[in-house]
């Protein structure tokens, strides 16, 4: 007798611990729970996965699953069950939806997602063109996205190599991140002040700074929302904002990207996310711009954005050395823009500090021992702004 699969979902909720353990992904090879109704998706199996990738956070899935085992012409943002091959002991960590940082083992099965990554400090990769139950694929980074990859920063080591074993389903159909996407809309006529967090390169000091704004912005009374618009999917920094007073958090995953690589007019996903923040009636503001201006991620787009930057009225910008700082006060000049302050690893020590003040002329701070100092400047520009208005 065929069963449909809303029956088999609800007869496997309703079902002992112990048959449902029958089918778990830890017993493999596994039958067919569903015999052929389609052509599109022939085989399908139910499984449990060990762990759900932190880029799945928006579907809101069960450890239970539905795949198909039918080759298929993937797309980025496709959810898909994978099996870890090997382990990587610098790179062996998945980030969950919880937030939680779990450890990755040989034989783990998880639920992540399919997407592109260009990190200069990380893994590069893409989504294949086709996909078969065996094929082998990379985790190519913390927060769950997968694809092929094709290079790696050294010091990363090999990336964590993993088996396809399918592609999810929901009501007959391989879910996608864009199924769960929020609306892209403008920013509202009276929009919060902005404050764009820029940078040269990751691990320029981008997050740092944001999460020090929301937090003395907070504190000094004002309600704050904060978002991040480029980069690769993962919650930690969203989440840090939220752990340092953001009343409310979005980044690009949340419009069903596993990463902007590839994304030619992000400006309409920039605007998105300030638009939605913005509802939630904030006093301000904090916008991280991810990974560089230059690279793989489109962050021009952003600047280029008419939306934002008339929302726009404070930017802080990330370097992590002389030649990049100055470099990034050049190439925001193509935009017609300035830094109102300059952070990052730069500004580390006293020398960084004085020699942005005295050759750009532009003020500095640092974001981890002068945290008053960089708000100070901050909020004095959004006072200006106030009341030039």
């Amino acid at each position: 007798m065929l069963h449909s699969e809303s029956e088999v979902s609800r007869s496997l909720a309703m079902a002992p611990a112990a048959a449902v353990q029958a089918v778990s992904a830890s017993a493999y090879p596994l039958a067919p729970l569903l015999p052929a109704t389609s052509k599109s998706h022939s085989a399908k199996r139910l499984i449990r996965a060990h762990k759900m990738a932190s880029v799945t956070s928006q579907v809101g899935l069960g450890t239970d699953v539905l795949i198909s085992m039918a080759a298929f012409k993937p797309r980025s943002g496709d959810l898909v069950a994978v099996k870890v091959l090997s382990e990587n002991p610098g790179y062996d960590r998945l980030e969950l939806t919880s937030g939680r940082m779990a450890r990755l083992s040989i034989g783990d099965v998880f639920i992540g997602v399919l997407g592109a990554r260009r990190a200069l400090k990380g893994y590069v990769g893409d989504v294949p063109s086709e996909l078969t139950v065996g094929d082998e694929l990379a985790i190519l980074n913390l927060g769950g996205v997968v694809g092929r990859c094709s290079g790696f920063n050294q010091a990363m080591g090999q990336p964590v190599r993993i088996e396809f074993l399918g592609a999810v389903l929901h009501d007959g159909q391989i879910c996608n991140l864009a199924d769960y996407a929020l609306p892209l809309i403008d920013p509202p006529a009276d929009c919060p002040p902005v404050i764009l967090v820029s940078g040269s390169c990751m691990h320029a000091g981008k997050t740092r700074v944001a999460v020090e704004l929301v937090r003395r912005f907070t504190a000094a009374g004002y309600q704050v929302a904060a978002g991040k618009v480029s980069g690769v999917a993962c919650l930690k920094d969203t989440m840090e904002m939220r752990d340092n007073g953001a009343s409310r958090t979005l980044s690009f995953a949340d419009f069903g990207l596993p990463s902007t690589v590839g994304i030619a007019d992000l400006g309409a996903v920039a605007k998105s996310i300030v638009g939605h923040l913005a509802a939630s009636s904030p006093d301000v503001i904090v916008i991280e711009l991810g990974d560089g201006l230059l690279g793989g991620y489109n962050v021009s787009s952003v600047l280029d954005n008419t939306h934002i930057r008339d929302v726009m009225e404070a930017m802080v910008f990330c370097a992590g050395d002389f030649v990049s700082a100055w470099g990034g006060v050049e190439l925001l000049k193509k935009y017609g823009l300035k830094p109102d302050v300059i952070s990052g690893a730069v500004t580390d020590s006293r020398m960084g500090i004085e020699f942005i003040r005295s050759e750009l002329g532009i003020p500095a701070a640092n974001a981890m021992v002068g945290g008053t100092a960089l708000f100070a400047l901050v909020q004095a520009k959004l006072l200006a702004a106030k009341e030039a208005t």
